[in-house]
């Protein structure tokens, strides 16, 4: 297997050691076919979101560079990758750019309304549309409309949905969303495919990073970046962006052809 790239040296092969996490219980999950990268196999490290103080531990484990899925947090531990790296957007120091700006004036009817994060009928039809035209031969294709509430509703941490209605009143799109101690943390974000032409999830992480300074919070979390993945290529478009490395958080530099 080849090594993959990592422009600050993230070295997820580490485990939890030098963490500096509070007291956890890790496991290593075995390896499967990488989603991602071609031929490569993904590893995972897990461990279970705190019932105790799960907002506070999550937060802790969100710096560290783990994402949630339903009560656990994982991060790669993959044996000889390096492709996953950690990104955050720091709000405080956001600058839009000028097709960032269009965007945003572009969606200015829309209304983003904030619900709890329980699943309906609705969103799921929006949802399948979205996996059936954008990840068709995705992890999420055929997902059933039990699995999209599994998805919603498993979650210890103060979790919501962000729902984003057109001036019709119909679902144009929808983002859930963590809210941690630091700022949001982006778990899945989808659209109708009648509104493509809209750059809807340009405008949903905006809409994120202005919720978070509106909020008082210093970053926007977006995930992993991998820079063989073309889908992710669009998180590089946030400046500035921080990514998580062996040195911790630093500003990661703009792609050469930038």
């Amino acid at each position: 297997m080849r090594q993959g790239r990592n422009p600050i040296g993230l070295d997820p092969r580490n485990g939890a050691a030098g963490l500096g996490l509070p007291q956890q219980v890790f496991f290593v999950l075995s390896d499967t076919p990488c989603p991602y990268v071609p031929g490569q196999r993904e590893k995972k490290l897990i461990t279970e979101i705190d019932r105790g103080d799960p907002n506070g531990s999550y937060s802790d484990l969100s710096r560290a560079g783990f994402r949630r899925s339903h009560h656990f947090a994982y991060r790669p531990a993959c044996t000889d990758c390096r492709s996953c790296v950690p990104v955050r957007i720091p709000t405080y120091g956001f600058t839009p750019s000028r097709s960032q700006k269009r965007v945003w004036r572009a969606n200015a009817a829309l209304e983003a309304c904030e619900v709890p994060a329980h699943a309906t009928a609705e969103q799921y039809s929006v949802f399948a549309k979205y996996i059936a035209s954008r990840h068709g031969d995705g992890e999420m294709a055929g997902m059933s409309l039990a699995d999209y509430k599994s998805m919603i509703h498993h979650s210890r941490v103060d979790s919501r949905l962000t729902e984003f209605r057109a001036p019709d009143g119909s679902l144009a799109a929808v983002c859930l969303i963590d809210w941690l101690d630091d700022g949001p943390s982006a778990v899945y974000s989808y659209f109708d495919p009648a509104f493509s032409e809209r750059s809807l999830g340009t405008y949903m992480i905006l809409w994120l990073v202005e919720e978070a300074q509106r909020r008082g919070l210093p970053y926007a979390y977006l995930g992993y970046w991998i820079a063989e993945s073309p889908k992710m290529s669009y998180k590089l478009r946030f400046r500035p962006l921080e990514a998580l490395g062996t040195q911790g958080w630093k500003t990661l530099a703009p792609p050469a052809e930038a």
